[in-house]
């Protein structure tokens, strides 16, 4: 099967912008591009921090953007989401018994396994008792079948200094848990706004850039205010199957030059001073 997944998208009040930046244009040119070259898609996802403030009108207007895709999409919360809000605006949205926006969907290949990681007062994430004990129910249902974890906290340290500071509280009762699971395939997250792969607790894991800003590549900086960049958003285009996942990083916005590979001895030229295509930072 074939999904998109998407993070971050930060949406604000119509009218308004973000450091500058429409969230709302972003997520427009996103759905009309999936629209028009991924229309085989099954559906969209969306790993949280869906509204930058949590505010009804802006929730409203995201609503209103995803309802021309012409696949379903699913939403996941993040830390800067207001689950009441969030609720109002999309009453079909799945939860559990104790209110926590968790919830599966059954897929040819297994079963997707959506985690809400918010806490509130705080950007931290964490995965209480209550939803430890509903993810590992999900995990007793679907013991013979693959699994795929969709979650807005990276469950792992990103390096990055800034983000793990707000990260995920207790990922070790997950990656416990996890690893008495062995059926779990891939987990998809955001939070980080920086495209990411590699593996935690031996289960690969993915991460990619946000609809709207993007946070700084600086394994150094430990200071509290986060630094941000416009690097292109991007979204991914995954493909999963029962024995593989495949995840593409697409920068969708991109405006460079598309060409063709013709001929490899004329595509070669004299470099000439001054001409470098890029410019050196420290």
């Amino acid at each position: 099967m074939k999904i998109i997944h998407m993070t971050d998208t930060h949406f604000v009040e119509p009218g308004h912008v973000l450091y500058g930046k429409s969230p709302q244009k972003h997520l427009a040119c996103a759905v009309k591009e999936i629209n028009r070259i991924h229309a085989d898609a099954e559906m969209v996802v969306i790993t949280g921090d869906l509204a930058h403030l949590g505010q009804e009108d802006a929730y409203a207007d995201l609503k209103a953007t995803l309802a021309g895709l012409k696949m379903p999409c699913h939403l996941v919360i993040g830390n800067h989401d207001n689950r009441k809000a969030l609720a109002g605006c999309f009453p079909s949205l799945l939860r559990d018994e104790h209110g926590f926006v968790q919830y599966c969907i059954e897929i040819k290949a297994g079963v997707f396994i959506m985690l809400d990681t918010k806490q509130e007062n705080t950007h931290r994430g964490t995965l209480c008792s209550d939803r430890l004990h509903w993810l590992a129910r999900q995990f007793a249902i679907y013991s013979d079948r693959p699994k795929y974890l969709f979650m807005h906290h990276a469950p792992f340290a990103t390096m990055l200094p800034c983000i793990d500071s707000i990260g995920l509280e207790n990922s070790d009762a997950l990656g416990d848990l996890i690893e008495d699971t062995p059926s779990v395939r891939h987990i998809f997250c955001g939070h980080a706004h920086r495209p990411m792969s590699g593996s935690w607790r031996g289960v690969p894991v993915s991460g990619l850039r946000g609809l709207n800003h993007q946070v700084v590549l600086d394994f150094r900086s430990d200071r509290e205010i986060i630094p941000l960049s416009f690097e292109q958003p991007q979204y991914g285009v995954c493909f999963i199957d029962s024995g593989a996942v495949l995840v593409h990083y697409h920068d969708f916005l991109d405006t460079e030059s598309r060409f063709l590979m013709d001929d490899y001895e004329a595509s070669i030229d004299r470099e000439e001073a001054g001409s470098a295509d890029f410019t050196e930072t420290e």
